[in-house]
């Protein structure tokens, strides 16, 4: 090393020349009285000996640590190898405070005299890298700020110049925790220009963790996060930015679920291991710092306003923050999405469970972005995301269909219609409620497009997207009823010609269901209802909006009796499947539904003419509604019992009519015979928006 890439300097120090010669020499050298190292915050001299380097010399040299050994822990050291260690480290800040006005040529000169010194020895700086920077450690905290620091930095940087592994082996068990002398040495090595982009990559390797344990990734995780807060430091990640900010990532997938090495405590101990809940948070400033520094504050912000953070370290929804983090990086980072793209592509085949899934999920967000996406042919990237369909694990094939919408949402992708429309039609069928929510989010993607496939969609969703209006699960439940909405939009023209033959019947089959759902506890499934309601009765000019607003906020019964007379007077054919669909309610678990399909019944029942309904549908009805008389819910008792008296008066009315001889009569009687039906007030009223909001009702 004494040659080393600085090479010899004149005048040189060699052979077998004592400490004590040699600081003689670079005293002599630099023109300066004769005065011991600093050791202290105070710059004078001290009273001791100047042979004190001499006894050094005559000591047993310090051993090189042992790679599978615990590394020292300060505190608990030996007398003589901290003695070594703080000798070391007094030559080595002697050595840089004579050469302080040499500016960089000084530095290198510090690493060559220390080098000649061990040489003196019989040893080599490489092997006693590590005591050096213990030493170091050991003695920042009572240096003076000033040149006494600087003097110690200065070593810290020459010797991270040559040995930046071994620098960043020795400073990283005593950052876990991260004193302020370590961070402080993290910081330096982050102002030097020509080391940090060497120490960075040091880290970077420590916190893949590939040949270390997880304590050692943590501690390089504290230590970037030190060094990337430091301004300019950000732009010696260039080159491996995308690569390191994936490595985090990844980490805060491993950390949130709780994978670990089974021999963590066996190879390598920190100082002090400190709170496991601090871990996290680390990781996730070190990214803020990296984003930060890279002039992408937008992304910090965005993550921030979305919940994004708190996502990205929890253990089921790591995979939301990274989906919010690509979307915000697609919207604000443009510059590193082509990099990010690149390093995604061999991770999407990894061994690795976390690190596949994370890049899997960095892959689907920066669909979004069509100028990454044209990086690889259109016929690629969807042939991997319908063979994610296929995968035994249900994460995936919900990145997969989250992939296919925002590869619908381009308007370019109309030829590949066909292609997605299986995979997604298929995924309604999934139990699992983030497939169905994903597949029918793509959906309504799909129909956003210009030229969407309307007819074609209507009919493929007719035997599907009823059974979804009424689903178990709120999410699911929401969006099956916005798509209906959207798709009537979208297919409105046609509707009002009567060119849009499967669509009208989908609206006619899911009138029930969006009647009911405005009674829905859910707040997204009611308020979607109304809207898709609101649709409809533009689309099919029905003039109902007031009434159907007036149901949905304040539950009227006249409003209602409205919209059934309206519906059984335009559509008599279908009164049968308006009064089975509410009838299917009546043994719905959930109180209020019983309730608003009894209540729908009775108006349907009382506006409907004794022709349109045979006798096995109303003693159907009759027995159901008398069984809910039973029921353990007062509103649902009451309102059974006035529909039961509907259900027999149009019984009655039904005899009536095949006794009399001339039709006209048969319907004047039946009318004349049947009161409406009264229902008191509902206990299941929506809240209103001044109550939503916590604000008081004016008294």
């Amino acid at each position: 090393m004494a040659g080393g890439v600085w090479g010899r300097a004149r005048g040189a120090p060699v052979g077998a020349l004592t400490l004590t010669a040699l600081a003689e020499g670079i005293r002599a050298s630099q023109g300066q009285p004769m005065r011991p190292p600093p050791k202290g915050p105070q710059p004078e001299p001290e009273p001791e000996p100047e042979a004190e380097p001499g006894h050094v010399a005559a000591r047993e040299p310090c051993s090189p640590p042992h790679a599978q050994e615990p590394a020292p822990e300060g505190p608990s050291q030996s007398p003589q190898s901290s003695q070594k260690e703080g000798a070391l480290a007094d030559l080595a800040l002697y050595t840089a405070a004579c050469l302080e006005e040499a500016g960089f040529a000084g530095t290198q000169a510090t690493a060559l005299s220390l080098s000649s010194a061990l040489e003196a020895q019989g040893e080599r700086l490489e092997d006693q890298v590590h005591a050096l920077v213990l030493g170091l450690l050991a003695q920042v905290p009572s240096l003076a700020e000033g040149r006494p620091r600087r003097a110690a930095l200065r070593v810290l940087s020459a010797l991270a110049l040559e040995h930046a592994q071994d620098v960043v082996c020795a400073l990283l068990p005593c950052s876990l925790p991260l004193d302020r002398a370590a961070a402080e040495l993290w910081r330096s090595l982050s102002r030097n220009q020509r080391v940090n982009g060497q120490v960075l990559v040091q880290l970077l390797w420590a916190l893949k963790g590939t040949a270390g344990p997880e304590l050692e990734a943590l501690a390089a995780t504290r230590a970037l996060g030190e060094m990337l807060a430091v301004s300019g430091c950000v732009g010696a990640t260039r080159g491996f930015y995308p690569h390191l900010l994936l490595v985090l990532v990844t980490k805060l997938h491993e950390m949130a679920r709780g994978t670990r090495s089974p021999d963590t405590s066996k190879v390598w101990t920190p100082s002090h291991q400190g709170p496991p809940h601090s871990h996290a948070s680390c990781t996730v400033e070190a990214l803020k710092a990296l984003l930060t520094g890279d002039g992408s504050r937008m992304v910090v912000t965005c993550m921030e306003q979305a919940g994004g953070w708190r996502r990205l370290v929890g253990a089921h929804t790591h995979l939301e923050g990274v989906l919010l983090l690509a979307s915000a990086m697609v919207a604000h980072a443009d510059h590193h999405l082509r990099g990010l793209f690149a390093d995604l592509l061999p991770r999407l085949r990894s061994a690795d469970e976390t690190q596949r899934l994370t890049a899997i999920a960095f892959f689907t967000g920066l669909l979004q972005s069509w100028p990454t996406a044209r990086l690889l042919r259109e016929e690629v990237i969807l042939e991997r995301l319908r063979a994610w369909q296929g995968d035994p694990e249900p994460t995936v094939r919900w990145l997969g269909l989250l992939g296919l919408g925002h590869l619908a949402l381009n308007r370019r992708k109309v030829r590949h219609v066909s292609a997605l429309l299986p995979a997604l039609l298929g995924a309604l069928g999934e139990h699992d409620a983030r497939l169905v929510g994903a597949a029918l989010g793509a959906l309504r993607r799909l129909l956003l497009r210009p030229r969407a496939p309307v007819r074609l969609l209507s009919t493929e969703l007719g035997p599907r997207l009823p059974p979804l209006l009424h689903d178990a699960r709120d999410p699911v439940r929401a969006s099956a009823v916005g798509l209906l909405g959207t798709l009537v939009r979208r297919g409105r023209g046609g509707l009002r010609v009567g060119l849009r033959g499967p669509l009208r019947k989908l609206v006619l089959k899911s009138l029930v269901p969006l009647l009911l759902c405005l009674h829905d506890p859910s707040l997204d499934a009611a308020e979607s209802s109304e809207w898709t309601l609101a649709r409809c009765d533009h689309a099919l000019q029905w003039g109902l909006l007031e009434e159907m607003v007036t149901v949905a906020h304040y539950d009227s019964p006249e409003a209602l009796s409205r919209i059934c007379h309206c519906m059984v007077h335009w559509y008599p054919s279908h009164v049968p499947r308006f009064l089975s669909q509410s009838q299917g309610y009546l043994r719905s678990p959930q109180d209020h539904l019983r309730r608003a399909a009894t209540v729908l019944i009775g108006f349907f029942v009382h506006h409907t003419s004794p022709s349109h309904v045979n006798q096995d549908l109303l003693d159907s009805l009759f027995q159901d509604l008398g069984q809910l008389q039973s029921d353990p819910e007062s509103a649902v008792v009451a309102a059974a019992q006035v529909s039961s008296q509907q259900v027999a008066l149009l019984a009655r009315a039904q005899g009536s009519r095949q006794r009399l001889r001339f039709p006209r009569l048969r319907l004047l009687q039946a009318r004349a015979a049947r009161p409406p039906p009264v229902y008191p007030d509902s206990p299941f009223r929506r809240r209103s928006v001044a109550g939503r909001w916590g604000s008081s009702t004016p008294g």
